[in-house]
């Protein structure tokens, strides 16, 4: 196994090998402190006394945090490089990670080399890096017979990974999306398919699950629960963005090798970024992006789908300066079943501002709560949060369940090309989302201009995810460096310990947070099939969202 210095990060591309792997060690990376804003002090249940107590000592923290910010306690490690060469591509870049854990393993899995939105869309290849001792060390290598840029693949370009394991098959599974058609204007897209692997280290040719040639935005998750009719189950979504627009489900009873038909929801409804979940039971919840937030189910294993319902409206501030956030849903389940769905929403912000991380739950797919607020900063504050990743303890659940968040966000969020500092920050929750961490930073500033411009701007993902791993959260994310001349600096990075905070950290509520009467987006708010932003979603498939355009 071949360590990598800490220099090959900023050296020259190089021709990428038959079969490329390393073994990451941990880089140092000094952190710049962020300021913490506080909010409203979780109420004491001993009384008034304590409350008011607790509220002036929280007060005085946070007066000298706006003094003095507390350090970031968080080091983070690079955990794989660009080493392709190809001439479409913007080299070294990587971007739009998907992380999932099972046993002492954890995998993530990448775009590397993403093509720039001059030529169209898509990467050289699907990356991963894979840990097999809970987050330790980490191992990276590329996905054989995808593309012509390695192992005997026949497409030109890859995009969307997703990340699921099937326990009674014993098989690790990347979804991923083969580019058909290179460019927006050839008519056509991608394929769908899944590559496999029994240890996460290792694996096989691509398997064909859609072959249209019409699809965009894949996700993956298997039914993994020994005593649910369906365990062994597993669930491919995409939709089919330059055809019917319908958010599409096939199903796997085989480990990964045989799919079934690409099967609508009972209304067909049409959208974007679905990420479904399975329930202990056996239930298959998929929210997905429609004009809004929405969902349908299955309760038979995927032989037949619901009908979609409502999630919430999604009301946003627009960045406006060509940074790319199609607001998809980040989706997450705890032990006993609840559901957890976040996006970025400005509804609790003056002027829609700018944008939070808000959230939704169910335990049955049809019936959600109201959209509450992650108490990340302070409504008053000037951060602009977005690109949210949830990720659950599933050891956990209810009022004791532990969730992590990782977020890109600007800290002053009234910002331009190039004046936007882009970071990287974190918050838990220990009781269910109902108190939770102020802010804590993890990497950056990062400026616009050392990331690659896709098709719909400047990218380090549509989507990125938190596992936790023996009770231990960790997130795999973009961040970028200054480039070395022409040659990007942008990597997949984690951190050398879990995303854990001490138990006497203050932890803040939102439950007396209101969305601010008339709320709406500060832009029109326009939704399409494609990520791209090509395929608009016509007008009549957006009635059960009135805002919507």
């Amino acid at each position: 196994m071949l360590i990598a210095k800490n220099n090959g990060f900023f050296g020259r591309a190089a021709k990428v090998s038959s079969f490329d792997k390393r073994a990451i060690h941990p880089e140092q990376v000094p952190q710049r402190p962020r300021k913490k804003m506080t909010n409203q002090a979780v109420r004491s249940s001993r009384g008034r006394i304590v409350f008011v107590l607790l509220a002036f000592v929280l007060v005085w923290m946070g007066s000298l945090a706006l003094v003095a910010p507390a350090q970031a306690q968080v080091t983070i490690i690079r955990i794989s490089l660009d080493k392709f060469t190809n001439t479409d591509s913007v080299h070294k870049t990587e971007v739009e990670p998907f992380t999932f854990s099972w046993g002492s393993t954890i995998v993530s899995a990448y775009h590397v080399g993403r093509r720039p939105g001059s030529i169209g869309w898509g990467s050289a290849d699907i990356g991963y890096s894979t840990s097999i001792n809970g987050g330790k060390t980490w191992t990276y290598g590329y996905l054989p017979g995808l593309t012509v840029n390695y192992q005997g693949g026949t497409y030109g370009a890859e995009s969307d990974p997703g990340v699921a394991y099937d326990a009674k098959h014993g098989q690790w599974l990347i979804s991923s999306l083969p580019l058909v058609g290179l460019n927006p204007f050839s008519g056509s897209i991608g394929n769908v398919g899944v590559s496999r692997s029994t240890d996460g280290l290792h694996w096989g040719n691509l398997i064909l699950i859609d072959s249209t040639a019409l699809d965009d935005k894949d996700w993956i998750v298997c039914d993994n629960t020994t005593t649910s009719n369906y365990y062994g189950n597993c669930y491919t979504e995409w939709d089919q963005a330059y055809g019917s627009g319908d958010i599409l489900m096939s199903v796997s009873s085989d480990g990964g090798l045989t799919w079934g038909p690409g099967k609508a929801s009972a209304d067909q409804a049409g959208g974007l970024g679905g990420e479904p979940l399975v329930q202990p039971n056996g239930t298959v919840i998929v929210p997905f992006q429609g004009g809004g937030i929405d969902a349908f189910v299955s309760t038979n294993g995927g032989s037949t789908w619901g009908t979609s319902v409502v999630v919430a409206d999604i009301n946003s501030h627009f960045e406006g300066n060509g940074f790319r956030n199609p607001d998809l849903p980040s989706a997450a389940i705890d032990g006993a079943g609840k559901v957890f769905v976040a996006w970025s929403d400005c509804r609790f912000r003056t002027g829609c501002a700018e944008n939070d991380i808000v959230f939704s739950t169910t335990t049955n797919g049809t019936t959600w709560t109201a959209p509450v607020r992650i108490p990340i900063d302070a409504t008053t504050s000037t951060v602009d949060h977005f690109l949210p990743g949830i990720g659950i303890d599933p050891a956990t659940s209810g009022a004791t369940a532990h969730l992590t968040v990782v977020y890109y966000y600007y800290p002053v969020s009234n910002c331009t090309f190039t004046t936007c500092n882009l970071e990287v920050g974190f918050t838990t929750s220990t009781d269910g989302g109902t108190t939770w961490t102020a802010g804590k930073h993890i990497a950056g500033p990062m400026k616009l201009a050392w990331l690659p411009n896709s098709d719909n701007g400047y990218m380090v993902a549509d989507y990125i995810g938190v596992t936790y791993n023996a009770g231990n959260p960790f997130g795999v994310f973009a961040v970028a460096k200054t480039p070395s001349g022409k040659i990007l600096q942008e990597s997949m990075f984690t951190t050398t310990k879990p995303l854990i905070v001490s138990d006497d950290e203050p932890r803040y509520s939102s439950a007396n947070d209101q969305p601010v009467p008339g709320a709406k987006s500060d832009h029109e708010m326009i939704f399409y099939y494609d990520d791209g932003g090509h395929r608009r979603i016509p007008q009549w498939r957006l009635t059960k969202h009135p805002n919507a355009q």
